[in-house]
């Protein structure tokens, strides 16, 4: 099979750690024939046409729209839904995941219909709810739109990129693609064993190791990260009572951190055995929707999104999922996924509210879950530049080491061979001069290297302090060296060719570097570097001085600028400049 000719795509990770042969990933072609269902009435009887051709020996793949809650409780208010209700291929048999061809990649811009200010509003609305104890947690949501240039399926390769593991689907049902890399597990339910894996807490990745080890365990310890993630796991414990055993329900694990490319996640498992004669129908009846994407209690937190979502969520907070042959059944809870229609996409981001929820904390959380949309949507490749002089490298081998990581983080392949090969090649080319080696390496592990003449730099250098605050410092497109460039090169804009660079603070008003270089600054008699966890790249010049001691690391902010006695612009490429910072004096 060949990605041209996919109709269907699985990739699930095993739901239990202790049975990884229940791992699943394949590929489906056209199928035998769809079952769909349009109104609240047919999605039981769908369910159970499944469950029997599954019993039958066939494949079934499909989706649940969260609309489909309307299905299983009449209690449950719902927007009219935007198409059907479910919709499931049937198939013969699972073929093998198609060998990966580069193609043309995927673009998509992205906006949102959500301003800050309305979102202050509508979490000041649900604050008040639930001061008046009508409900404990909201799952609030809002939708971003998107154009898409290119495939969707080439889209969703990217995105499996972006974000890799998981529960990972993408349907082609004919006027609709649904590109799911839902990280969450709805329900794995086979031989009347049932396992959920409610997500429920989330933090952003850390700038490095270290940083990021704080981040984690800030999760893992947050009161209010732990009381969301227990509401939801109490509120599914109660909704599996319905037909599970009695004294069969379970939480084993609470609290289980999982690190994503963008975000920590926590969730915690929720094991319990189905009764005799349990359908399909009977579990969606039970669960559907999963609590982590409404609230508690799930009636009210549902009447409470009505009012405040005023469109219809789609497959996005529904079920993306495969019942094997035989009947075992795996859905996912299908958030980070994308819809897409005749070039149209849309995607769903929110996060649950609680009393001690804060307007800053959730829009930073919402901005922490879309960054794996930013990374899918535009194609980059991993970046790294090298002074060659006289035929001879600076720092080659931190610089390799660096690009390495990267294409580790992003999940690029490394291909250590033909990189060297390349520097190599130039190096032969240009053994005399001073020369800029500019390397990169694409997602198809492709490597490209070019040399440029190296001028040098007269001294000082001048520099302008950023007008406003780099919103992109905790980017993953500022930790590492990448050709995607825009948010320095939006800081960097400026109508004066006399000024070589623009130095950068973060919204906490901290100083981080400049966007062509890291910064030295003397203060009190000692020269300092910002720490990275203020948000920058680690630049290899930075760690070569911070290994010999010239330089230290440093929280340095913008009320520290008047102590600054001297100014450096440095990395690996030009050394260490001597700068001047305009507006910024010494006292």
């Amino acid at each position: 099979m060949t990605w041209a000719t996919v109709a269907t795509l699985i990739d699930f990770a095993a739901p239990d750690a202790t049975d990884p042969g229940a791992a699943l990933r394949c590929a489906f072609g056209p199928a035998l024939h769809t079952l769909v269902a349009h109104q609240p009435e047919q999605v039981r009887p769908l369910l159970a046409q499944v469950e029997r051709a599954a019993q039958q020996g066939c494949w079934c793949v499909g989706y649940l729209r969260y609309e489909a809650a309307a299905a299983f409780d009449s209690a449950f208010e719902v927007h009219a839904p935007d198409g059907p209700l479910a919709w499931f291929g049937v198939y013969a048999a699972a073929l093998p995941w198609p060998a990966i061809e580069p193609g043309a990649a995927a673009r998509a811009q992205w906006s949102s219909g959500l301003a800050r200010a309305d979102f202050d509003r509508q979490l000041e609305r649900i604050a008040r709810a639930i001061e008046a104890g009508e409900l404990y947690q909201v799952n609030y949501t809002a939708s971003l739109h998107g154009e898409l240039q290119g495939d969707a399926l080439a889209l969703f390769q990217a995105l499996q990129r972006a974000q890799p593991g998981g529960y990972a689907a993408y349907i082609d049902s004919g006027d609709e693609q649904l590109l799911s890399v839902s990280p969450e597990l709805f329900f794995h339910w086979q031989d009347n064993q049932l396992l959920m894996r409610p997500i429920k807490g989330t933090a952003a990745r850390g700038a490095d190791p270290s940083d990021d080890a704080r981040q984690a365990e800030r999760l893992r310890a947050s009161p209010k990260e732990r009381a969301e993630n227990v509401m939801i796991v109490d509120l599914i414990r109660n909704d599996v009572s319905r037909l599970a055993l009695p004294h069969s329900v379970a939480v084993p694990h609470l609290f289980g951190l999982t690190a994503l490319p963008t975000v920590w996640q926590m969730s915690s498992d929720v094991r319990a055995r189905t009764r005799a004669g349990t359908t399909l129908a009977d579990v969606f009846a039970a669960l559907f929707p999963c609590g982590s994407v409404t609230g508690a209690p799930k009636v009210q937190a549902m009447r409470m999104i009505h009012a405040l979502e005023p469109q219809p969520r789609g497959v996005y907070c529904g079920a993306i999922g495969v019942l094997r042959p035989g009947g075992a059944a795996t859905f996912n809870v299908a958030i980070r996924s994308v819809s897409a229609r005749a070039g149209r996409l849309r995607c769903g981001i929110g996060s649950g509210i609680t009393a001690d929820a804060s307007a800053s904390g959730e829009w930073a959380e919402w901005q922490h879950k879309r960054a794996f949309l930013e990374r899918a949507s535009a194609p980059f490749e991993l970046l790294q530049t090298l002074a060659l002089q006289d035929g001879a490298y600076d720092h080659a081998p931190a610089h390799l080491e660096r690009m390495a990581r990267a294409a580790a983080h992003f999940g690029y392949p490394w291909p250590d061979a033909a990189v060297r090969a390349a520097l190599h090649a130039l190096a032969v080319q240009h053994p005399q001069g001073a020369w800029r080696l500019r390397l990169r390496l694409d997602a198809q592990a492709q490597v490209h290297a070019e040399a440029f003449p190296l001028e040098a730099t007269p001294t000082p250098v001048r520099l302008q302090l950023a007008a406003s605050a780099f919103e992109a410092a905790s980017s993953e497109f500022v930790r590492f060296k990448t050709t995607r460039r825009a948010h320095y090169d939006a800081a960097a804009a400026s109508t004066d060719p006399t000024l070589f660079d623009t130095v950068l603070w973060n919204p906490r008003g901290e100083l981080t570097e400049c966007t062509r270089a890291n910064l030295a600054l003397l203060i009190d008699g000692r020269w300092v570097t910002p720490a990275l966890h203020c948000g920058l790249l680690d630049g290899v010049g930075r760690a070569h001085w911070l290994r010999q001691g010239r330089l230290v690391e440093a929280v340095v902010h913008l009320d520290d600028l008047p102590r600054v006695q001297a100014w450096a612009w440095i990395n690996s490429l030009r050394g260490w400049l001597a700068a001047e910072c305009v507006g910024a004096k010494p006292e």
